[in-house]
C-alpha cells in the first residue's frame, strides 16, 4: 500500500528528515514550507494525508488544520500533527481543530510508520465511498460533505470495555456528559455486546486481566457487523509494542493513561464524527444503488434490474429442477384514467397498485414496473397451478377495491389482465419465457379483460 503523504514544515532540514523516512518506506512525499502553501494542496487534491508542523511563522499548524477540516473539499483528509509540545492541552486544542493523530518532537521512526500506514488504509476506504457518493450527487443524491462538517461528534453510543470499575466508572462519568455510554466488565462479552448495539465508538482497555485485549480489537475488525466500528485503545504509558501492534490490526486511536478529562472528550467526538461521516457515505452509497436498480414512482425494481436478475433465476431453477413462472400484468384502460383524471390519478393508481402487488407476493417473488401500466412477476419454485391462483386473487381483489386519487378525495374503479407462463426445460430463456407471457396477456386482453389467461402449452 502506499500514499501521497503531504509533509509541512517551515524548516528544511526537518522536512527533508520526514521526506527522507517516507520515502524509504515507498510512500509519494510531496511538502510545503507554509500554511498556505498547504491549504493550496489540498484543495487541489493532490495528497493522501498530511504531516503538519504545528509551529510556522505565517499560519501555525491549528489554523492550517482548522481550515483543512471545516472545508468540505478537504475535511476527509487525515491530519497528523508534529509538535515539540507536549502537554494534554496543546493535543486538545489539536484534536478540536480536527487533527486526527499525534507525534511528538523526537519523532519514533516505527510510530511514524505506523500511523501514516494506518490513516492512510482509512482514506483508501473513504476515497472508494467519496468516488461513489460523486455518481450519486449526479443522480440528485444530496452530499454529505456539509453535514459531516457541522457535525459536533457528540450524541454518541459508546461502549466502553473494561474490567477494572475504578477505571470505568471514571471514564463513563466523563463521557456521559456528552453521549450515551454503556460498560461490559466482561471482555468474553464484548463482542457480542458490540455486534447487538449499533455503537458509534468501542473504547477498550488494553489492560484487561486474562484476556487478550488486542485479540478483541482483531475479533472487531473481522466481524462483518462492527468491522466499521472505530476502536479507541487506552494503554499505559512506554507501551509502544502494543499500541504499533494494534495500529496495524485496525484500531484507530489510542489514550495514554493517566487519562485526561478533556484529551479523551475531544479524541471520543473526534471519532464519532468519523464514524458519522463513512455511515453518510454509505448510506449514499446505498441509495443510488437502490435508485438505479428501482422505479422511482413505484418503489418496485425497474426492468434493467428485472431483466438481468430473471436470467440468474431461470438458470438456478433449472439447474434444480425447479418451477418458475412469469406473470405479466396490464392495468386496463390506463390511458382512460390519466384522459378522464389527469396524470397524476394515473400516478397515485400505480403508487398504489405496487403496494398491492407486494401485499400479495412472497419475499422470493420479483415485482418490477416493466414499461408504463405494465407489471411483471416472478414467483421461483411456483407451477403453474398455483401461480394463477395468486393470480386470480390478485385480480380479485384490485377489481374489488376502489383507488383513491386526487390525494383521497375521490376513488375509482380499476381492474387488470394478467397473462401467465410457466418455464419450459433447461432451453428455455428470459425472453421467450416473458414472450409467451406477454402473449397471455394479449389474448386477456382480446378476450374482454379483467381475467387471468395462462400460456398456452
Amino acid at each position: 500500500m502506499t500514499a501521497r503523504v503531504l509533509v509541512v514544515d517551515d524548516i528544511p532540514a526537518n522536512v527533508k528528515l520526514l521526506e527522507a523516512r517516507l520515502s524509504a518506506e515507498y510512500f509519494d512525499v510531496v511538502t510545503a514550507t507554509s500554511g498556505r502553501d498547504a491549504l493550496t494542496i489540498c484543495e487541489r487534491a493532490e495528497c493522501d494525508l498530511v504531516l503538519l508542523d504545528v509551529m510556522m511563522p505565517d499560519m501555525d499548524g491549528f489554523e492550517v488544520c482548522r481550515r483543512l477540516k471545516s472545508n468540505p473539499a478537504t475535511h476527509h483528509i487525515p491530519v497528523i500533527m508534529v509538535t515539540a509540545l507536549d502537554q494534554p492541552s496543546d493535543k486538545v486544542r489539536g484534536l478540536e481543530a480536527g487533527a486526527d493523530d499525534f507525534l511528538t518532537k523526537p519523532i519514533s521512526e516505527l510510530a511514524l510508520i505506523a500511523r501514516v500506514r494506518s490513516l492512510a488504509r482509512l482514506k483508501m476506504v473513504t476515497d472508494e465511498l467519496r468516488m461513489r457518493v460523486l455518481t450519486s450527487h449526479e443522480i440528485g443524491i444530496e452530499s454529505p460533505e456539509r453535514e459531516a462538517v457541522a457535525d459536533t461528534g457528540r450524541g454518541g453510543r459508546v461502549l466502553i470495555v473494561d474490567d477494572r470499575p475504578a477505571s470505568y466508572e471514571r471514564i463513563a462519568a466523563t463521557l456521559s456528559k456528552e453521549h450515551d455510554v454503556e460498560v461490559e466488565a466482561d471482555p468474553n462479552q464484548a463482542l457480542f455486546h458490540a455486534a447487538d448495539g449499533n455503537y458509534d465508538l468501542l473504547i477498550v482497555s488494553l489492560g484487561l486481566e486474562n484476556f487478550d485485549a488486542l485479540r478483541l480489537c482483531s475479533q472487531i475488525r473481522s466481524l462483518d457487523r462492527t468491522r466499521n466500528l472505530p476502536i479507541l485503545a487506552i494503554t499505559e504509558p512506554d507501551n509502544n509494542s502494543r499500541m504499533l501492534r494494534g495500529l496495524e490490526i485496525g484500531v484507530n486511536d489510542f489514550l495514554i493513561r493517566p487519562i485526561d478529562k478533556n484529551e479523551l472528550l475531544a479524541r471520543t467526538r473526534s471519532q464519532v464524527r468519523k464514524r458519522r461521516y463513512t455511515e453518510r457515505l454509505r448510506d449514499n452509497v446505498q441509495m443510488s444503488i437502490e435508485m438505479a436498480i428501482t422505479d422511482a414512482l413505484t418503489g418496485l425494481f425497474n426492468r434493467r434490474y428485472m431483466e438481468s436478475h430473471l436470467g440468474t433465476l431461470i438458470e438456478q431453477a433449472a439447474a434444480r429442477g425447479k418451477p418458475l413462472v412469469a406473470l405479466v400484468l396490464d392495468i386496463d384502460y390506463f390511458k382512460a384514467i390519466n384522459d378522464s383524471h389527469g396524470h397524476d390519478a394515473g400516478d397515485d393508481v400505480l403508487r398504489d397498485f405496487a403496494l398491492r402487488i407486494k401485499r400479495s407476493i412472497r419475499g422470493i417473488d420479483l415485482a418490477c414496473r416493466y414499461g408504463g401500466e405494465e407489471f411483471v412477476i416472478i414467483m421461483p419454485e411456483t407451477d403453474m397451478a398455483v401461480a394463477a391462483m395468486v393470480a386470480e386473487r390478485l385480480r380479485r381483489r384490485i377489481a374489488a377495491e376502489p383507488f383513491a386519487i386526487a390525494q383521497g378525495a375521490r376513488q375509482i374503479p380499476v381492474t387488470i389482465s394478467i397473462g401467465i407462463a410457466g418455464l419450459r426445460g433447461k432451453d428455455d430463456t428470459a425472453a421467450t419465457l416473458l414472450k409467451r407471457a406477454d402473449q397471455a396477456l394479449y389474448r386477456a386482453k382480446r378476450d374482454g379483460r379483467n381475467r387471468v389467461v395462462p400460456d398456452a402449452a
